[in-house]
């Protein structure tokens, strides 16, 4: 969470500031830890969390609860491959044009596609946090349920 908040403050506004070749070198060493990081934690998450959800939690929202997660590990991916790409294509002298403009866009939609599928995801935990159905203390570290 930290990393990917870090990541958004300190963005790049415009891409011409990539000519800074440190700054270059900085952006795709971060996508590579960002990438690291987020593979690692899915690792962990994969083989040794189960789903929280009570049994009788319907399928509808078990699949919901599943795409949500997926969804958020593929566009945090994606936000650091495209981040990537657009890196590669700079450095290789496609500074303007459709091919850039194209993976600068698909950049700006994965990080919007994170950030709705955040809100979901926090949206769900309140949710939970109402039921009291336990799902809350297996999410977060705080404020657990009775």
């Amino acid at each position: 969470m930290g990393i990917f908040l870090y990541g958004i403050i300190k963005q790049v506004d415009d891409i011409s500031q990539l000519e800074d070749s440190a700054l270059l070198r900085f952006e795709v060493l971060f996508a590579l830890v960002f990438l690291a990081v987020l593979a690692g934690r899915f690792i962990y998450m994969t083989k040794t969390q189960t789903s929280a959800l009570p049994a009788d939690t319907s399928h509808f929202q078990r699949q919901a609860a599943r795409f949500v997660h997926w969804g958020m590990y593929a566009s945090l991916a994606a936000i650091a491959i495209t981040g990537l790409m657009i890196g590669g294509l700079f450095s290789l002298g496609f500074k303007s044009g459709f091919l850039i403009e194209a993976v600068t866009e698909l950049h700006g939609l994965t990080v919007s596609l994170s950030y709705l599928l955040i809100a979901l995801h926090i949206a769900a935990a309140l949710y939970h946090r109402i039921l009291g159905d336990g799902v809350w203390s297996a999410m977060t570290p705080f404020w657990k349920e009775q």
